[in-house]
């Protein structure tokens, strides 16, 4: 894939990216990333400040999502196994009860 130069607004400052992704995907970020920056600007942080702070929020959401995203990951894995195990189950129940059957029919 090609890299494309996209230019982005950030905290009132423009900056050029280049990136492989699509150009509103890398405007997606700058916007969060400039979400997370105008309040703590706000708040009086200098740039360098405000930056790393919002860096911090982000890595913490990431790392949230992460574990989120880990946690549905064993609960599928869990249900598939549950799933199986019972598949297993109703096989064998109809083995037995074919078995039950055939001896009743003789």
């Amino acid at each position: 894939m090609k890299n494309k130069k996209v230019t982005v607004n950030i905290a009132n400052q423009e900056y050029t990216m280049v990136a492989e992704e699509d150009e509103s995907y890398v405007r997606r970020c700058a916007e969060l990333v400039d979400d997370q920056l105008q309040p703590i600007l706000r708040g009086g942080l200098s740039r360098a400040n405000a930056a790393v702070l919002a860096a911090m929020n982000l890595a913490d959401e990431y790392l949230k999502e992460q574990e989120t995203s880990e946690n549905l990951r064993r609960q599928v894995k869990d249900a598939l196994e549950e799933a199986s195990r019972l598949k297993l189950e109703l096989s064998e129940a109809k083995r037995e009860i074919f078995k039950l059957q055939n001896k009743k029919g003789s």
